[in-house]
């Protein structure tokens, strides 16, 4: 896939949505003077979570440091922040409800293994650190002066659904290869936010289609399964895996990506986000 073409297609929905995110503050209050004053706008959890903020000493942070960046960068990031498979911590629910590690242990001890994260069998103390550092990142996020980095799953929701069908039906093409009842029933329960518009805009993992023509004429389709300088092997309608010598058949694979790739000149703004507002109603 082209560098380029990848660019652009990013460049229209998460870099376009990141840039107006609004950075979080609290208002400073001012002593009120003889005459009452004006009620005070009412705070959000965000807010009133940041008035509480507790700090923790640097070397326990430290430590909870080293053992994060040990353990958990690899699916969360170094700093938290996310990674190649694991959330952004300093966006998660649990951690801001998160009280002195009531909440943050239970899953470091007992994993996630519906989400693919291993238990770590880790002491009291080591829960105590990593709880430092989690927190403290968190809170480095929520007070970062521009506002935090990323997007959240409410940036991306601003489109139209029966906007997004239509254009899935019609000009977009979508329906000739996915079907909201079949491969993609449900998907807003299996990707959320940022994540189901990196599939929606450059699918990962999906499995190509193969096309092989005999020597006697018939041609045959079915999901690729395998590929090499002298076989080509595929799965068939019925379930079937078939090979033959790529000397005796002529065949052609159709990469589910370049399809996606193809409309990234041809989307707009608007297409984009009508289709994620499609796609997020598939539960």
């Amino acid at each position: 896939m082209g560098t380029n073409l990848l660019r652009a297609g990013i460049y229209k929905s998460v870099f376009f949505w990141a840039s107006l995110l609004v950075g979080l503050s609290v208002a400073a209050q001012q002593p009120a003077p003889a005459a009452p004053a004006p009620a005070a706008p009412a705070q959000n959890a965000d807010n009133q979570n940041a008035l509480a903020r507790k700090s923790y000493p640097p070397a326990l942070i430290q430590s909870g440091r080293d053992l994060f960046r040990q353990d958990c960068s690899f699916c969360h990031g170094r700093d938290a922040g996310g990674g190649e498979t694991g959330p952004d911590l300093t966006r998660s629910k649990l951690v801001t409800a998160d009280v002195d590690g009531e909440k943050i242990g239970p899953v470091v001890r007992g994993g996630r293994p519906d989400k693919g994260m291993p238990p770590f069998d880790r002491s009291e103390d080591q829960i105590a650190s990593l709880v430092a550092f989690i927190h403290t990142q968190q809170n480095r996020a929520l007070t970062r002066t521009g506002g935090r980095k990323g997007v959240d799953v409410s940036d991306l929701q601003t489109g139209n659904a029966d906007a997004g069908k239509h254009y899935f039906e019609g000009a977009g093409g979508c329906a000739t290869c996915h079907s909201p009842t079949g491969d993609l029933a449900g998907i807003n329960s299996r990707y959320r936010g940022l994540e189901l518009e990196e599939q929606m805009l450059y699918p990962k993992h999906a499995k190509a289609k193969v096309t092989v023509t005999l020597a006697s004429g018939p041609t045959i389709s079915g999901t690729l399964a395998y590929r090499d300088e002298f076989t080509i092997g595929l799965i068939d309608p019925a379930g079937s895996y078939r090979s033959w010598r790529t000397s005796d058949v002529k065949y052609k694979v159709d990469a589910p990506m370049n399809a996606h790739v193809e409309l990234f000149n041809k989307y707009t703004d608007d297409d984009i986000h009508n289709l994620m507002a499609y796609l997020q109603s598939l539960r």
